[in-house]
């Protein structure tokens, strides 16, 4: 059995094999976490990004998105806090010359600990079987209490330097939890140092007029500096959100794992504003509404989970990431924060402009509050992957690699395959992708046998594929054939409109989402 490791190789491996995503500039080597994506997973991308976005677009008449400029006025970044605080805590390792970020080499000997508990209990409940009281066990076995004491005091020391962002204690944490480098096995560690991740350039036609300015690191600042116009231009009322899809930029010095840490990528965030007081309340509501939008694809309930901020941000006081297990472990792909009324306030106080809400129901003025919910296109794109990645054992000895995308999501719905190309099949088969293709994104193939057409499609996670043969010519008849169970079924044509369309429908998932 392939361990998480070689698993994860072989995803990549496939992305890059039936286009998916390609590293970017390759014929010139490549260039580091850098990565463009093929004529699948473009596909794929665009799906997820009409999920998300019709997901707070249309089922929320108070949610209304923009598109705002990847360029903004470089005080905005320093009124949100980027130009002083953005910063991650570095450190080296002699040995190897690699660079690490100290938060996660630590986060990463906190979940080792949590494995080696759910081990103990694994056992143990293997063990007594239904009479297992994991409670208990937790309260009493030996071996699991002396982890969790380890793991709540570490856990403890992690959170309070990261909150006061005390470099040398996070060095200290390192050298006493004896961490070595994953590369050279040794623990030469150089002190923690704090690396800001925005990239800058200049603005302008000439070194004496030009003006420095950032590469956005994220898309909420466009959202908060456009409140305003949206609010009165949309006469709004509170509560109403602002949503935007965009690309950012960060200058990740421990960029890795594929796709899912890179120096370029995109987001989905919405900035949901509110009454304060109410904030608490809110969170907790897109908390609920974020996890069920991932499990409505069907990956399974028990890849997800919550994981609540060790270090709140500045601006924040409730933080918690929606988790996806990959095969590199639990891992963020969304986060959701309550960013009190720090954003607003701050670029009132930087741009000299009032930015507030008047309440026509208590005849007041005041700065809204905001919750947010930032998910990462990428991220998010690498976790469908991997949840829907899998080989499969066939009679006969045979394997298929098929990718059980959500029908959904899948690049491409319908591959139409005419038997033989001969006898008008083709013609035939080019008419039904005719009928097809203004609904769904088709495909046509007549190269190799029928099963390594089929091979091919399961490859890319198409839920159909629909089978052309003589028959047809007379009755009017096809044969689809279903990716997840292989079976087949004899159907008319005229029917395949209706049986793509209902598992394939977005509508289907939305009325999951509200009638949950």
């Amino acid at each position: 059995m392939a361990t998480q490791e070689e698993t994860f190789k072989k995803i990549v491996a496939h992305c890059k094999e039936y286009g998916f995503v390609f590293p970017s500039s390759e014929i010139y080597d490549g260039l580091a976490a850098v990565y463009d994506y093929g004529q699948n997973g473009v596909e794929l991308k665009n799906n997820i990004k009409r999920y998300w976005w019709d997901s707070m677009t249309l089922l929320h008449e108070n949610i209304v998105g923009i598109d705002a400029a990847i360029f903004m006025h470089p005080t905005v970044w320093k009124a949100s806090g980027h130009v002083d605080a953005f910063n991650d805590p570095l450190i080296d390792n002699r040995d190897s010359k690699k660079r690490y970020r100290a938060d996660v080499l630590i986060e990463e000997q906190l979940a080792k600990i949590e494995d080696k508990i759910q081990k103990e209990i694994d056992k143990a409940r293997k063990r007594f079987g239904d009479a297992f009281d994991e409670a208990q066990f937790r309260s009493t076995n030996v071996r699991v209490m002396e982890h969790q004491a380890h793991l709540d005091a570490l856990h403890q020391r992690y959170s309070d330097a990261m909150n006061k962002m005390d470099l040398a204690e996070l060095k200290q944490i390192i050298v006493d939890e004896e961490i070595v480098c994953p590369i050279s096995g040794t623990r030469n560690w150089t002190d923690v140092r704090q690396f800001n991740l925005m990239f800058s350039t200049e603005m302008g036609s000439t070194a004496d007029g030009a003006m420095r300015v950032y590469l956005r690191p994220e898309t909420a600042q466009g959202i908060f500096v456009n409140y305003l116009n949206v609010q009165k231009t949309g006469r709004m009322k509170l509560p109403f959100g602002i949503a935007q899809i965009g690309k950012a930029f960060r200058n990740e010095i421990v960029a890795r794992q594929f796709i899912f840490r890179m120096r370029e990528f995109e987001q989905m965030e919405m900035q949901f504003f509110i009454k304060p007081g109410t904030e608490l309340d809110w969170f907790e509501h897109w908390k609920q509404f974020r996890l069920r939008w991932h499990k409505a694809l069907g990956l399974g309930d028990d890849k997800y989970r919550f994981h609540d901020h060790e270090k709140l941000a500045h601006y924040a006081n409730a933080a918690t990431d929606i988790e996806f297990q990959m095969p590199f472990g639990f891992k963020e792909v969304e986060g959701i924060h309550s960013r009190t009324n720090f954003d607003l306030s701050q670029h009132a106080k930087y741009s000299g402009k009032k930015i507030e809400y008047f309440d026509p129901e208590t005849n007041t003025s005041y700065t809204p509050y905001v919750i947010e919910t930032s998910i990462g296109v990428d991220r998010m794109f690498l976790s469908i992957l991997c949840g829907a990645y899998r080989e499969e054992a066939l009679e006969g000895g045979d394997t298929r690699v098929v990718l059980g995308l959500p029908p959904v999501l899948a690049p491409v719905k319908a591959c139409v395959m005419p038997l033989v190309r001969k006898d008008g099949l083709p013609e035939k088969a080019r008419e039904i992708q005719d009928l097809l293709k203004f609904d769904f994104k088709t495909t046509y193939d007549e190269k190799d046998s029928i099963g390594k057409r089929y091979r091919r499609q399961d490859a890319i996670g198409t839920p159909f594929c629909i089978t052309v043969d003589h028959d047809t010519l007379t009755d009017g008849s096809v044969t689809i054939r279903y990716r997840d169970s292989m079976e087949q079924d004899r159907v008319k044509i005229d029917d395949l409109h209706e049986i793509i369309r209902k598992a394939t429908d977005m509508k289907v998932l939305f009325r999951k989402l509200m009638n949950a």
